[in-house]
Parts: structure tokens; sequence; C-alpha cells
């Protein structure tokens, strides 16, 4: 028995003394790769060396890391800040550490922010360690050996003073003063904060318990950004490391992904929560202004420095061939846009391409295993993408990656392919000088004797008048009030609803370029009359969406006035708050519209995207749009602190419908826009969602490892409810969906019938009148047939003449005539109780004067007998099926009727130049009355092969010679009145064969077969 237990225990301790030597030799392996990591870097003058390992500003409050003097200076600042707040009375602290901050503050904005813009300017702090011999030990060998022990007791093993360069060592000197700066600014504010504390009056206690939570929130939130940001950028970007040296392996991923400049901006969220819990207006207010300095030390150092050091040089006009065809386009459904290599397309978060700074970068970093030996290490810089992106810029200091570019963003456009053909080369800086000359954006390049501009400047003043009328115009404040909402709401859905609506059918079907191809005349003897209507159609709508956009701001500001008062008393209650909190919103609106058109241009700023189609066509994720995909949304800001300004609730229900119109515009204009133009290359998380779903998935994994035994289960749960969510969407998407698929034919069918009952209740204008001796006729005698047609069939082409013989007693009435009408259109065929809409023609025409019979004496030859032609006006000119009807004594008594025919018209297989021109040959001779005088020498032929007339004349001017026989020839005498009928005929006639609809005044215009040819084929393919 003790022999059994011994081995037993011998087992355990064996299986014990395994697992240790496992784990142990797991951890040396991680070591060992930690170990053999090593991170290169160089200096300006190519000097290549190895970063050895730094260590955070936190080791200073840690006993077991040695103590330099610059860190005895450190910790006595400190601890003389808090004895002082202990010793000084409130109201002596308040002041007293007001301006302590007040100086630390401007120690690091103004002083490092200058120290460090002339060191990346001149190497300023090198030269001066050099000039004063801090680092010679020849000339200053005390120094030397003084700032050698400084800097070797705050680093680790593999640091060496001698062998690395003098610009590394410099820079640990630099990050130690930075320490002291750092450090004193934020115990100095605390100080402040501590001291202003109070306890707020007249708020509930579920209000100060929202105030600390809210409070405790934003400094964990400040707290966690500057610890992930200083994960990424490591010590190297804290202090500003590529201002001395260059150095790799920065990713800026993570909370770089989250907001722009996340440790300048969302990483000052402590201060505000700070504010919060301390229920302090005056540490609000200097939250605000240190904010405001850190924002300064960005926009006048940090920026400019980042673009000495990464960006590149770009040409005043750089001219890249874009590869375009000089053939005919092909349909809009042919999209070109860039293979990408990641179908989920994340944000770039490494330096992309080329960069460059004064040196020659071509070994710049790189992380190697010790074991690869290698003279020099090699660049190594991935693109997720293989789309072109303009030169990547990274900020160490603030961590910040980004793609600045002039180019648009989410706006992108398409580039239309042809068939094989001569190629032209164009580039993307005359495409931009081609369509944008100096456009007016809100007021940018206003210039008075520009018509638009003129205009809206008058509209505003005219608006800016109607907001300064006296309330007694109006006979009430309130009535005054309600005016200038319905007047600020009216010009919101304007520019909300009405442009969009606008947009989408452009996007849909070039709605507005056709409107003007419709209405104006362009040459068309190729692509440049398309152009030419691209062009004017999205100049106008440029104008009138700077004019909507400015008087949707200038009528809301006009209600806010309306509505405002400036309190009596800015202490009492949340005034201040609301005016502050207002302010930062409408600064918020501010920025990120200036942020959104730096990064879309004029091209994206106008939707260029749903007009021009040359553009190249990519997508960039640079800017504001790193982090958000519709950064549009924060636009809207302003409106809210408009509304937390006045205090109206009409003002911030304004701001509600703003806010719901322009995400329906996002959702139901612009996505499936970008969606029609990318497809499946298209983002699906921006930055900032990116990270939220992160961090969520980070915390669920420890949830779940914390929950033990329990984890399944909440997983299981978890799942459920994702599940259920997920299902009530679908069911809701699919309800929708199939709504609306069952409603659109009900819709069609309910305009289809409207259409009809239009065209009923107007043919049923007519009063009619009934004969009273129609006993005394026998309408068996009575008969009309309607003759075969060229193809001796009963189907007659649209504009083909229409021959009725008719029979009659011996003394019928010479007032009897044949009318032409819809079949179904009259209920009867006893009378007729519609119009014949001008479709008419009388049996005996020679004793007619227009529509007024002559009243003449009947002749002794009485015919009994004989043919009526309905042609020109008198014909139905458009296609369907019809009726003839004879009429007894010019009353609507119906004696005979022969039907139904068919009027058709001849549409095209194909489309393409000849069979469009085919067909036009064909109808345009029927529209213009078959006349040889007027109609086109080429469609001659084609007349006579329809015999419509037996003989032309040979002596007709056809023109200049280049029309070819396409142009109809010049007719002096023809009256203007028959010139619009038969262009009103032509206009018809094609919108019956190719649903392309034209005003009367560009077929006038065109008068070539040819142009008209162009002109129809570039309407159906745009």
């Amino acid at each position: 028995m003790t022999t059994s237990n011994s081995q037993s225990f011998l087992r355990q301790r064996a299986a014990a003394e395994n697992k240790e030597d496992k784990s142990n030799l797991e951890q040396q392996k991680v070591e060992t790769r930690v170990k053999r990591e090593v991170v290169w870097g160089k200096t300006p003058n190519g000097e290549v060396f190895r970063v050895p390992t730094t260590h955070d500003v936190l080791t200073l409050f840690n006993p077991a890391y040695p103590k330099s003097h610059f860190d005895i200076l450190s910790l006595a600042l400190l601890g003389s800040q808090i004895l002082l707040y202990f010793m000084f009375p409130r109201h002596i602290s308040q002041i007293f550490f007001l301006f302590y901050f007040a100086f630390w503050r401007a120690a690091y904005d103004a002083g490092l922010g200058w120290v460090l813009t002339k060191q990346s300017k001149r190497k300023w702090i090198e030269k001066q360690v050099q000039k004063f011999g801090w680092m010679d030990a020849k000339q200053r060998p005390k120094v030397r050996n003084w700032v050698r022990a400084q800097l070797a007791g705050k680093m680790g093993k593999d640091y060496s003073f001698d062998e690395l360069p003098m610009q590394y060592n410099t820079w640990l000197l630099f990050r130690q003063a930075v320490d002291i700066i750092l450090l004193n600014d934020f115990v100095a504010y605390c100080m402040f904060a501590f001291a202003c504390f109070r306890v707020p009056e007249g708020l509930s206690n579920f209000v100060h318990v929202m105030r600390w939570v809210g409070g405790l929130a934003l400094i964990g939130f400040n707290l966690w950004v500057k610890t992930e940001a200083h994960a990424v950028v490591k010590d190297y970007g804290w202090y500003w490391g590529d201002c001395f040296f260059q150095r790799g392996a920065l990713v800026f991923d993570g909370v770089f992904e989250l907001a722009p400049h996340p440790m300048y901006s969302v990483g000052y969220a402590g201060y505000y929560g700070l504010s919060l819990i301390s229920g302090s207006y005056a540490v609000l207010f200097v939250s605000l202004a240190a904010h405001a300095a850190q924002f300064a030390f960005l926009v006048f150092f940090e920026n400019p420095h980042i673009e000495r050091l990464y960006g590149q040089r770009k040409a005043i006009a750089k001219r890249t061939p874009l590869i375009t065809k000089a053939t005919k386009p092909v349909p809009s459904a042919s999209v070109t846009t860039l293979e990408e290599s990641d179908a989920d397309l994340t944000t770039p978060s490494a330096t992309e391409g080329e960069t460059g700074t004064e040196s020659d970068l071509e070994t710049e970093t790189e992380t190697e295993m010790e074991e690869t030996q290698l003279d020099r290490p090699a660049v190594v810089f991935k693109a997720k993408r293989k789309v072109p992106v303009s030169g990547g810029r990274i900020s160490p200091g603030s961590g910040k990656s980004s793609n600045q570019s002039s180019t648009s963003s989410m706006s992108a456009a398409r580039h239309r392919g042809s068939s094989p053909g001569p190629q032209k080369s164009i580039s993307q800086h005359d495409l931009l000088n081609k369509y944008f000359r100096r456009d007016m954006v809100i007021f940018r390049n206003l210039d008075l004797l520009r018509a638009p501009d003129a205009l809206l400047v008058v509209l505003i003043t005219y608006a800016t008048l109607f907001t300064l009328l006296p309330v007694s115009i109006f006979g009430s404040q309130p009535s005054h009030v309600a005016v200038h909402f319905t007047h600020a709401l009216i010009w919101c859905l304007l520019h909300v609803f009405g442009l969009g609506l606008l947009l989408r059918a452009q996007s849909k079907n070039k709605f507005l370029v056709k409107h003007y191809m419709k209405n104006y005349h362009y040459t068309f003897g190729n692509e440049e009359g398309a152009e030419g209507a691209i062009a004017e159609a999205f100049a106008n709508f440029k104008a009138i969406y700077n004019a909507s956009l400015c008087m949707t701001y200038v009528s809301f500001i006009g209600l806010v006035w309306r509505t405002y008062s400036i309190p009596s008393n800015w202490t009492v209650g949340v005034e201040l708050l609301r005016h502050t909190l207002g302010a930062l919103l409408v600064g918020l609106h501010i920025w990120a519209t200036l942020e959104s058109f730096e990064v879309l241009g004029v091209f994206g700023w106008f939707f260029g995207d749903f007009f021009m189609e040359k553009f190249p066509s990519h997508l960039e994720y640079s800017g504001i749009y790193r982090y958000l995909n519709n950064p549009e949304m924060m636009g809207g800001a302003a409106w809210f602190g408009l509304g937390l300004i006045s205090g109206s609730k009409l003002v911030f229900s304004l701001a509600v419908i703003k806010h719901l119109g322009h995400w329906w515009f996002v959702s139901s204009v612009e996505n499936p826009h970008m969606t029609k133009l990318y497809g499946d290359s298209l983002r699906k998380e921006a930055g900032f969602v990116k990270v939220i779903k992160n961090v969520a998935s980070k915390n669920a994994r420890i949830l779940e490892s914390r929950a033990g035994r329990h984890a399944p289960e909440l997983k299981r749960v978890a799942r459920e409810v994702i599940g259920t969510f997920d299902k009530v969407f679908d069911e809701t998407a699919d309800a929708v969906e199939e709504f609306l698929a069952k409603s659109k034919p009900r819709i069609s069918e309910v305009v289809s019938d409207t259409r009809v009952l239009l065209q009923q209740s107007r043919e049923k204008l007519v009063i009619t009148r009934v004969a009273n001796d129609l006993s005394s006729y026998d309408t068996s005698k009575y008969s009309a047939t309607i003759l075969p047609s060229f193809e001796g069939t009963h189907k007659f082409h649209l504009g083909e003449p229409i021959k009725i013989r008719w029979q009659a007693p011996h003394m019928h009435s010479r007032k009897d005539w044949i009318g032409v009408y819809r079949v179904g259109a009259n209920k009867t065929s006893l009378v007729t109780k519609t119009s014949s809409m001008g479709m008419w023609a009388p049996v005996h025409d020679e004793e007619w004067d227009g529509d007024i019979p002559l009243e003449l004496d009947r002749p002794l030859n009485d015919s009994k007998s004989g043919i009526v032609t309905f042609k020109d006006n008198t014909l139905p000119w458009i296609a369907g099926r019809y009726e003839i009807r004879y009429h007894h004594d010019g009353k609507y008594n119906v004696m005979c009727l022969d039907g139904p025919i068919e009027i058709y018209v001849e549409t095209p297989t194909e489309l393409n130049f000849d069979s469009i021109r085919g067909t036009l040959m064909r109808i345009v001779p029927l529209c213009l009355d078959s006349d040889p005088s007027l109609i086109p020498l080429a469609c001659r032929s084609e007349a006579k092969t329809l015999r419509l007339h037996e003989e032309f004349s040979p002596d007709i001017d056809v023109g200049s010679p280049e029309q070819k026989g396409d142009a109809s020839p010049a007719q002096p005498g023809t009256r203007t009145e028959d010139r619009e009928h038969q262009a009103k005929r032509i206009c018809s006639a094609i919108k019956q064969a190719f649903d392309v609809e034209y005003a009367t005044e560009v077929v006038v215009a065109d008068a070539n077969l040819s142009a008209l040819a162009n002109r129809i084929l570039l309407s159906k393919r745009m």
C-alpha cells in the first residue's frame, strides 16, 4: 500500500514537473522571439542603427527603476503642487493653479511647438547640442558623462551611449524635458479642477448621479484612448521621434481609426469628464481653452511637420493621361472599376506606397529576426488595395495616418468603355478645368458679374430683409414665427427631398441630362454633343444646389433669429451650458464640412459622379472618410446646436426633420448610386465602426473567459437574441420589398388608367347634336369601307394616309362626314358622344370651308359613292386601334362604321446608327406630309417605294453639300404653323419609336437625319 502511494506521488510529481518544463519552454520561446525582434532606425545623414528598448513615463513612479536628475526634478515639482493645494485657501488655489496650469500649457503648446518646429525645419536642437558640445568627449567631457549617466539609467541593457548616433541620444535627452512639461501640465489641471469643485444647486439626485457617471466614463475613455495610442506609436511617436530620426514598424490602426488625431481630439475627453464632476463652468471654459491650444499645436506644428516629412510635392498642373475612347460609348451599365485585392475594403493603416524624407529612403526600416543577416535593412511597405491613392502621411507625434487627396473620396466617377477604335489622351486636370470654372461654393468664388451668383445674392438679400420685417406686419409673434418656420421648412424639403429625387432620377436614367437633350439643341456629330448636354446640365445643377443650400441655411438662421432671446441672467439654470454646447456643435459642423470638402473637392461636393463618366473610377478613403462612411451626418450638428442656443422647439423639430431627411438622402439616393458604381468594392465598415466592434469583441472574449461554465449558455442566449433581431429585420425588409413589388404594377396600372381617363375626358368635351329626320333615311344603304394599306392589311404605319370608300343613298345629306375614333371611346354604335379631336373629313370636301359647310346647291350629278383620304392633321398620330364612323348631316348620328384598324410605329430591332437612321427615313417623310419639297433627298427612294407620290420635282435645292441628302430643302414659303405641326409629329413619332422625348425646337434645329440619329443614339445609351 505504501509502495503504491509512493509511485502515485512520483507520477503526480513527474507530471507536474513536465507541465512546469513545458510552460518554461514556451516562456523562453516568447522571450527569445521578443529579444530577436529588432527595430531599425536611420539618421538624416543615412546612418542605420538598431533602436534600443525604451520605457514609458510610468516608470517614474516605480521605485524599482533608478531615478535621473530629471526624474527627481519632476517628482519634486509634482509633490510641490499637491502640497500647495492643501496649504492654500480654496480661492487662492483656484487663482494660483489657473495661472500655473496656463504656464505649463503654454510651455507645452507654444514652447514645445516652437522648439519642435525649428528642429523639424533645421535640426535646431541637434545643432545646439553640437554647438555647446554637450555630447563631445573632448569639448565638454563632464557634461557628456553627466548626460550619459542620465540616459543610461533610464534605458535597458541593449542601450549603449557611445555606439548610438548623436541624434538618438539627443532625442532621449529631449524626451526627459518633455516628461517634466507633460506631467506638470496634467497635475496642474487636476489641482485647478479640484480647487473649483462644487455641487450645483437646484438639480435632482438623478442628475447628480448622471453627472458623475458621465464624467467617470469620459475619464475612463480618455485613459483608454491614450493607452491604446501609446501601444500603437510607442515612445517614438509619443515623443516626436521622427523629428530626430526615422524608424519603421509603424502601423496606425486600432484607436487611430476611431477619430482623426485621437491623441489630440477624443484623447482630451477627460477634460470634459472632470468638468462634469467638478460642476464648474470655470473648469469647462479652461478645458475648452486648453483643448483649443492643443489644436493650435496640431495646426501650426504637427500638420506642417507631417507635410514636410511625409508629403509629396505636387505639380501645379499635373497631366496624367486617362485613356478614353473617341468612338461611341457603351450603355452606362458597364462600369470600369479597379480590382481589389481585399474584398472587405478596410482602412489603410500603414504608410502607403511612396514616402520621402530629406534623405534617400531606399532603406527606411523593417522588423526582422536576428537569424536573418542583412547588410542593410530593406523597406517593407504593403498596401491593402490596388487602387491608386495619394502618398500616405503618418504623424508619430499625434499618431495619425492620413491620406490627404484632392480627389473624391466617397464620390467617384465612371469611365465608359467603347468599341475598339482610335484612342485620345485626356487628363484629370483637363477634365476638372473643363467642368469646373471657379464655381461658387456657398460664397466662395463669388462673382457678381456671373448671373447665378448675382441672382443668389439678390435672393439672400430679399430673404434677409424678410427676416428683419417687424412683427406688426404679421399680426402677432406666433404668426411671425409660423411664417418663418414654414419658409425654412419649404427650403429644407426642397433641398433634401427635391434635389434628392432629382439626383436619384439622374442616377437611374440620366433624367437631368436627357431633359437638356430633349429641350435644347446640341451638335451631335460625335460625343461633343453629349458632353455639351452633360456640361450644361451639371452647370445648372451646381447653381441650383448651391442656391438651395444657401437658402436652407439663411431661412433656418432667420427662424433662429426670430425665436432667440438674450438671457437676462446667464448664471441661472442651464443658459450658459446651452449656449456653450450649441456653439461647440456649430463648430463641429463647420469642421466636418471643411474636412469633407477637402477630401471631396468640387467634384464630390456637387455630386459630379452622377453626371460625368470620364473621371477615373476608384475609391479613396482618406481624411475624415477614413473614420466615417458618411461624415455629412455630422454636418447637421449646427442645426441641433442652433436649436440649443435658441431654446425653441420649432427650431429643434426642424433640425430633426433635416437630420431624418439627410438620412433618407444617404440611404435612398447616395448609397444606391455608390452601389451601382462600385458594387461589392464598397467598404463595409468605417474605421470608427471597426474599432467599436473590435472593442466589443475583445470585451466579449474577456466576459466569456470569466463566465466559466456559464459561457456556453450565455453564448447561446446571445446568438438567439441576435438571431431574433436579424430575423425581424429580414422579415421587415422582405415585407417592404414584397409590398413595393406588388404595388409597382398596380401603381403603373393606376397611372395608365388615369391617362386614359384624362384622354377620355378631353374627348368628351363635345356637345352631341342629333338629327331629327333620321327616320327618313335607310341606314342599310350606307357603308364605309377602309381600303387596305400599302402592306395589304388594315395595319397602317403612323402618318400613312388612310383611304375610306363610302357609299350612301342618292339624296343623302351633303354635310355627311366621317370621323376616326379610338376603339372603345364610344359605348354605343348609334350616336357618337366623343370628340374626333380633328380626325375627321367631310364626304364632299369641296363643299366645306374648313369645318364650316358652304350651304351650296345640290349638284345635278349627285354622287352616291366616293373615296375620302385621311392625311396630315386628320390622321391619328398616336399608335393604337381605331375605328371609322360615318355621320349624318353634320350631326353625331352614326349611319355606319368600320374597323378596327391598327396604327403602329416601326421600331428598329437593334440600336445602332444605321438602324435608327433607317427608321427615321421611314418616319420623317410621313411626318412631313409626304411633301416632295420637304422630304430629304435620302428619303425619296423610300417615298417612291411607299408610292406616296408619283412624281418628284428634279429642281429642288438640297442645301449644303455636307448634308448629303439628310436635310430638308429650304422652303421660304412654308408656314410657321405647318412647320411646328410637322416638328411635333416627328417628336411624337420618335417618342413612340425610341422612347426618347425632344422639344420641337431641338428637331427644327437639327433638321438633319444623321444629326437626329446621332442624338437618339446617344440619348438611348446615356
